[in-house]
């Protein structure tokens, strides 16, 4: 069966070079800057997993809620600039996964809003 394209995404930047040199450009720098935030959530995420003192996790969370903010602001211009593709799923797939993991709500010890 022949590979479709189902890219998701902006077209690039007319002025964007083909080749790329080895000095960072805007590009790169926000790749970092995704990269640096996705870390960042990680990390904040186990700290506020494993915070012990109730103010602590308030002011995890709260950190936490702004890193995630940022990435999503990062992936979000990254996106509009043609710089970050997604691949869109077949829907018959999207549909067979669903299916198979909401069957495996009859597992759970409370009562799904799936069923």
């Amino acid at each position: 069966m022949p590979q479709q394209n189902n890219m998701i995404g902006n077209p690039k930047p007319t002025n964007e070079p083909k080749v790329k040199g080895p000095q960072m450009n805007d590009r790169d720098r926000m790749n970092d800057i995704l990269a640096t935030e996705k870390y960042l959530t990680d990390g904040f995420n186990i700290a506020a997993r494993e915070a012990s003192h109730a103010q602590l996790h308030r002011d995890i969370m709260t950190i936490l809620n702004e890193t995630h903010q940022c990435t999503r602001d990062a992936f979000e211009m990254m996106f509009q600039k043609g710089w970050y593709k997604i691949e869109a799923e077949d829907q018959s797939k999207l549909t067979q996964t669903f299916n198979q993991f909401s069957n495996y709500s009859s597992q759970f010890p409370y009562t799904s809003p799936l069923q």
